[in-house]
């Protein structure tokens, strides 16, 4: 019974994984039709309608006085500072490539909470940090401009962006998740969103006039399926087995996101951008090679 539950949390786990990195492809098909800040509000409200309409199952809320302080900086992580970054990211490097520099995340949160929260670091999670990083940018530098990605190492340069604001989210989330429920940080998170890229939407970019069926899906896809489905089933199982476990399949975000953009967008990678991902990989692989991971990673997409 033990081993079917756990069958059952992986098996949640990777279907998280394959939605976050479906979302890469999401948000590049509704970037095409509707401008970026219009497109995350729209995914944040639709979130917020979904949690409102859940509240009663908001779980835990231990408010301690200067917790304002760590809530507004979790939001203000992400989604407001991440969503900025990730939209300018889109708009000039590929979904495949954006997808890769997600595979630095776990090394750069076990880098934060080393540094901010003393947690014990290894040689070997040093070593393949740092071969992750040299991989990151080669592929970055190796990559040439086209329709997908007019420029990728600017594009990559605002996803490494986005990806310190998800490590500084994620420090931020360990530190409360202890007095307040992953249900209501999430929900605040995307209220405040709402409320943040709204007004930005508005000054920055006009309405547009038209949206066909295939961008209005792909923003309904985003603030459903993606932000809160994909969050549900990671919560899911992260609850059934332990999240030092549960953070390694993090790494399988970019493998899903190569598998979408070639099917959906028919973005293509070349020898040398393979070498350069699979030096990321090695980097990865190393710094969990017999070693405790990193905390959980709070990726909201």
């Amino acid at each position: 019974m033990a081993q079917q539950g756990r069958l059952v949390a992986v098996a949640c786990l990777v279907l998280a994984m394959a939605l976050w990195g479906s979302s890469f492809i999401a948000l590049k098909l509704a970037f095409q039709e509707v401008a970026p800040h219009w497109v995350i509000f729209a995914r944040m409200a639709l979130g917020s309608l979904i949690f409102l309409a859940a509240w009663r199952w908001r779980g835990n809320l231990d408010y301690q006085p200067g917790d304002w302080k760590y809530l507004l900086g979790l939001a203000a992580c992400e989604p407001c500072l991440y969503f900025i970054f990730e939209a300018l990211a889109l708009q000039h490097t590929s979904a495949s490539q954006a997808g890769m520099i997600t595979a630095l995340l776990p090394l750069l949160v076990a880098v934060g909470a080393y540094a901010l929260l003393h947690e014990r670091i290894t040689r070997g999670t040093l070593a393949g940090f740092f071969l992750a990083v040299v991989g990151a940018v080669w592929l970055s530098l190796a990559s040439d401009s086209d329709s997908h990605a007019p420029q990728p190492l600017l594009g990559n340069f605002y996803e490494f962006l986005a990806m310190l604001c998800a490590t500084g989210y994620t420090l931020l989330l360990k530190h409360l998740s202890s007095r307040y429920s992953a249900f209501f940080l999430t929900a605040m998170q995307a209220f405040i969103g709402s409320l943040f890229f709204l007004p930005l939407a508005w000054v920055t970019s006009p309405l547009p006039e038209s949206v066909s069926p295939l961008g209005i899906g792909a923003m309904i896809y985003l603030g459903t399926v993606v932000t809160v489905g994909a969050y549900g089933l990671y919560n899911f199982g992260v609850s059934r087995m332990p999240a030092s476990q549960a953070t390694g399949f993090i790494n399988l975000i970019p493998v899903f996101t190569l598998v979408f953009a070639w099917g959906f967008l028919g973005e293509r990678l070349t020898g040398v951008q393979l070498l350069a991902a699979g030096l990321v990989f090695v980097g990865v692989a190393l710094s969990q090679w017999k070693s405790a991971a990193p905390a959980p990673a709070g990726v909201l997409d």
